[in-house]
């Protein structure tokens, strides 16, 4: 049903990169799942009447409870949509990760109450209602929960969506607590031991810990988190293809949300080049970046002296030392200052998260390496952490 859905309301389907296309992927999932859900709390709703099940009629509201949560969707891909305005000129895609997030707590709050009714059942069973309008209720419910896990983890993928995959999360969840229900009522009527409790504790376990990795998932981009590998390769190859760039550093990939990305990085060019050309090789640099990868770039040119051999010749020295302490860490902005006696080694070294030494144990045993082997050398390092 998505599919033809998609193929039906989603013009230029394919161009995900498109902010508009993936607005509509998102809406369309959100719309999706409140029709489906608002669907099964009627049915629910309506058996629960009918039979006199509490175990349905709650399960109902759950469903209506479902239904909200994609509305918190929902309303995070339109607002996620807005144009950047002067209170907000990154955008405002981020409004996504929050409605992930706010998804996420939903999750944990049913954790929450699944643990709580679990624990009354354990310390007062009651009779569970296995009617065969109660069983066919079920599976129906599970079904959909499949297909609602189904299609959210689809779109969440295409489109790159942590509200999506949260989305899904959601749906799973409630297919398991929905299943093991199911089973509780196989094992009651077959063997007549009450487990609906215990079982319940298990699920409840796994709701929770799903709700976690959710909120992680969408907390992260938050926070700032890493950029993605393949997405930081793209950018390495886009720019070290221009002949004028030598070599990039402290690249710091900014993201605004889905489809609002800004970079900025360091690039190495020849300190004795035309710099007319060099900063219109950049300003191409910037757009083919854009172009390409949808993102605004800003590029710092940081002169290299290309043709000074003895530089050449002590950074490679330096680079040989240092690889001595560990091949994890590189230096760039390499420079000689010359005084009368004592010559100033100049550089910034790029030391890896969770390195086996402190940042200033570090430094002191490059310093070191440099002073025992050039007498008349002044080392000054700084300790940089890479940002991708």
């Amino acid at each position: 049903m998505i599919t033809l859905l998609v193929k039906l309301f989603i013009k230029d389907r394919e161009n995900i990169n498109d902010a508009k296309v993936r607005r509509n992927y998102g809406m369309l999932g959100s719309i999706v799942g409140i029709s489906l859900n608002i669907l099964l709390f009627v049915i629910k709703y309506f058996a629960g009447v009918v039979s006199g099940s509490i175990a349905i009629m709650a399960d109902a509201f759950n469903n209506l409870s479902d239904a909200g949560s994609s509305v918190i969707t929902l309303v995070g891909f339109q607002f996620s949509g807005k144009k950047p305005d002067e209170e907000h000129p990154f955008g405002h895609g981020r409004m996504e990760y929050i409605s992930g997030f706010i998804v996420s707590m939903a999750i944990i709050l049913v954790g929450f109450e699944l643990a709580k009714s679990s624990v009354g059942k354990i310390l007062a069973p009651t009779p569970v209602d296995s009617s065969g309008l109660t069983v066919a209720i079920l599976i129906l419910s599970i079904i959909i929960k499949i297909y609602m896990t189904l299609y959210n983890r689809r779109i969440g993928r295409k489109i790159d969506s942590e509200a999506m995959k949260a989305t899904a999360t959601d749906s799973f969840s409630d297919a398991i607590a929905t299943l093991v229900v199911l089973l509780s009522i196989v094992v009651m009527k077959t063997t007549g031991i009450a487990i609906d409790g215990w079982c319940g504790i298990v699920v409840a376990l796994f709701i929770l810990y799903a709700g976690y990795s959710a909120a992680k998932n969408t907390m992260s981009p938050l926070l700032g988190r890493m950029p993605d590998p393949d997405y930081v390769n793209q950018i390495k190859e886009i720019v070290l293809a221009h002949e004028e760039i030598s070599g990039i550093h402290d690249l710091i990939v900014h993201d605004y949300g889905p489809g609002r990305v800004m970079i900025s990085l360091h690039g190495e060019v020849a300190g004795n080049g035309d710099i007319f050309k060099i900063h219109e090789a950049i300003d191409l640099i910037e757009n083919e970046l854009n172009t390409k990868l949808g993102c605004e770039a800003v590029i710092h040119m940081d002169p290299v002296a290309v043709e000074d051999e003895e530089v050449q010749r002590m950074r490679a020295k330096v680079e040989e030392l240092i690889k001595n302490i560990s091949p994890e860490i590189t230096i760039h902005d390499f420079r000689l200052v010359k005084g009368p006696t004592i010559t100033n080694v100049i550089f910034d070294a790029v030391v890896p998260y969770k390195f086996s030494l402190s940042d200033e144990a570090v430094k002191r045993e490059i310093e070191k390496r440099i002073t025992d082997t050039w007498e008349n050398c002044h080392p000054v390092v700084k300790v940089d952490k890479s940002f991708v």
